[in-house]
């Protein structure tokens, strides 16, 4: 089997993020917790994932503090697993992901499900990125620059 390259250390912050949350399971272990699940056998019923897979992929979340394990919300043994600041804080990316997929993964009318406001209960606008004065960007509008001390004020 050939062992995964780590990115932990690469000076990409995209590079280090996909180092930590870049394999798909990861993702759908988030957002079934985004989605109220918070047990082993919760997270293998919703992916149909392997026992081993699925134990190594929490172990990776935990370690990396997306998400954390506490004594069951009902009082049993069981231990669960719940989001961390730091995991919460992937939402916005999961949005992007699945606005993009129901833009580029489905045929018109075929997106099964909706994201809303659940106090509207009106579908959630597109992601835009803007500008500090508000201006919307696209990729053309953007650079990278080699650090903080070369931004412009």
């Amino acid at each position: 089997m050939v062992k995964r390259t780590s990115l932990e250390d690469a000076p990409c912050p995209i590079a280090r993020s996909l180092d930590t949350i870049g394999d798909w399971w990861s993702l759908l272990i988030i957002r079934d917790c985004f989605l109220g699940r918070r047990r082993f056998s919760e997270f293998q019923k919703s992916l149909g994932l392997a026992k081993n897979i699925l134990a190594a992929r929490l172990r990776t979340l935990v370690a990396s503090g997306i998400l954390e394990m506490t004594p069951a919300s009902d009082g049993s043994a069981y231990q669960e697993y719940v989001l961390t600041p730091k995991g919460r804080g992937t939402f916005p990316i999961l949005v992007a992901l699945r606005q993009w997929g129901e833009e580029f993964s489905f045929e018109p009318g075929e997106v099964p499900t909706l994201l809303v406001d659940r106090k509207a209960h009106r579908p959630v606008r597109k992601l835009e990125l803007r500008s500090a004065s508000g201006r919307l960007l696209t990729q053309p509008d953007t650079e990278v620059v080699s650090n903080a001390g070369a931004l412009r004020s």
